[in-house]
């Protein structure tokens, strides 16, 4: 069997590809984020969204939503307090790559007609929003079926504490995920990573 031979969906390098993003991804958002302290459950402020958000401008939305996903998914399993959650953070993480990828790479309209500089700022910012929309629904369903809150209770705890650090996440992520993105891409091209 030829390694080299590009298989329709997902070659061996991919697979490598996604594994080492995904690891990256782990590193990131495990050991370089600042825990926020909250009576009401853990958040952190991670940089961990920005490779995310980088894996999906550079290699597309399965690559980078494979990678998000996993590598945060990891990140949740090694840590009891958010073990239990692991696969909503998969699907979660998974989307927010997913939906920046798409608009990067796959939607003909944006990928034709927009220059490549706003649309790495454009689909930065829907990966991000999209992961700010599903992030503050879980947490409020979770407030309510989960801890027992009232309606009223979860969504302002949500709000008050959650949505603010989400929020700068989501910042960190889209600049810090276009940028790198400029200054990664040409490099990468050149030794025929992308």
């Amino acid at each position: 069997m030829n390694l080299n031979m590009k298989n329709k969906t997902f070659s061996v390098h991919d697979v490598v590809l996604t594994g080492v993003l995904a690891a990256c991804v782990f590193v990131l958002t495990k050991f370089i984020s600042i825990p926020i302290p909250s009576p009401l459950g853990k958040t952190a402020l991670s940089v961990g969204n920005a490779m995310c958000i980088l894996s999906a401008l550079l290699f597309g939305p399965l690559t980078g939503g494979l990678a998000a996903g996993i590598g945060n998914a990891l990140v949740d399993l090694s840590d009891p307090a958010w073990a239990p959650e692991f696969w909503i953070t998969f699907i979660n993480k998974f989307l927010m790559a997913f939906v920046a990828g798409i608009i990067m790479h796959k939607v003909p309209v944006i990928a034709s007609k927009v220059p490549e500089k706003f649309r790495a700022w454009l689909a930065g910012f829907c990966g991000a929003l999209t992961y700010c929309v599903l992030y503050v629904t879980k947490n409020i369903i979770s407030g309510i079926y989960v801890k027992g809150f009232t309606p009223a209770v979860a969504i302002g705890e949500t709000l008050a504490l959650k949505l603010p650090v989400t929020f700068v996440n989501a910042v960190i992520a889209m600049a810090c995920g276009a940028l790198l993105y400029f200054a990664l891409k040409s490099p990468l091209q050149k030794a025929h990573v992308v």
